[in-house]
């Protein structure tokens, strides 16, 4: 992509490598909070070492994870859809990601159902959004399938990169019955940022 590899870290951008062994968790746990994010692929299984790697970026990192699809995508972020559910992972995502978000073209913030959790609602979004010079259009949908109405708003907006935050339940919960966290991760094949608090 025109960078050039570096030896150690410079205020141009350029591609460093260091490799790393041991546990995932142990790794993210290091490598995570100074990093302003991490990049995994999507794991084919959900079970298996990427699928290890991509938990721990997302329970360990501290930092947003771009889960990227194994299909190469020429452009991504400059058309974001915020999966907004009020809850603290995403803003935390949303926060994390205003760099990401001020080079997009169009942003779009999708709310699944009504806005009655505790939690800012989509026009404080939109607001806050605002006072960054990021504009954002809102859409509402019914709520009733919500991965399903999810995938259809971001084909819609011809979206390139699903923003949404990880794990807004307990996980254990998640892993039981399943949830949107699960399905995200599993069975979204877009490009896809998030994080966990």
């Amino acid at each position: 992509n025109g960078y050039d590899v570096v030896r150690r870290a410079r205020r141009e951008p350029g591609a460093l490598w260091a490799e790393r062994v041991g546990s995932p968790d142990v790794v993210m746990g290091i490598v995570g909070p100074v990093s302003d994010l991490i990049a995994v692929s999507r794991p084919k299984k959900p079970k298996g070492v990427a699928a290890m790697f991509l938990r721990a970026a997302l329970l360990q990192g501290h930092s947003p994870v771009l889960i990227l699809p194994e299909r190469t995508r020429k452009v991504i972020g400059k058309r974001v859809v915020i999966g907004w559910n009020q809850s603290a992972e995403a803003a935390r995502t949303v926060s994390a990601a205003l760099p990401l978000l001020a080079e997009a073209d169009e942003v779009t913030i999708v709310s699944c159902g009504p806005e009655d959790r505790p939690g800012p609602k989509s026009t404080q979004l939109a607001a806050y959004l605002a006072h960054w010079g990021i504009r954002a259009q809102r859409v509402s949908t019914r709520g009733r399938q919500i991965e399903k109405e999810l995938l259809s708003a971001y084909k819609d907006c011809n979206g390139d990169l699903l923003m949404a935050g990880a794990y807004s339940h307990p996980r254990w919960r998640e892993l039981i019955f399943g949830g949107t966290t699960e399905w995200m991760l599993h069975h979204l094949r877009v490009p896809l940022l998030t994080m966990h608090s």
